[in-house]
């Protein structure tokens, strides 16, 4: 099992430039406006990945009773998955779900 290292705070996204804000009910761990993450962790909140390219959003996928971004990393090609925030674009992960 994954162990997971509650870390929410700030930053700017570097994929859009927007500044985005702690998350407060559990661990910010993507940009709501244009879902690009960084990979910077191996178990969620470890920051100990030293890749730390772009994660790039490339699917929706159904999970439980709600949905995970599926990402590929652009520097290493990795795929990671983060489960959707309650303030997500909308037209963002539709974009991403029809785009086949």
């Amino acid at each position: 099992m994954k162990k997971f290292n509650m870390i929410d705070e700030e930053f700017v996204c570097e994929h859009c430039g927007k500044r985005v804000e702690k998350l407060e009910y559990s661990a910010r761990d993507h940009c709501p406006f244009c879902l690009y993450s960084k990979h910077v962790d191996i178990n969620p909140g470890d920051r100990n990945n030293k890749c730390h390219g772009l994660l790039e959003p490339i699917d929706i996928e159904k999970f439980k009773h709600t949905y995970k971004i599926i990402y590929r990393c652009t520097k290493c090609g990795e795929l990671h998955k983060n489960i959707l925030a309650n303030d997500d674009s909308l037209d963002k992960i539709i974009e991403i779900s029809t785009k086949k």
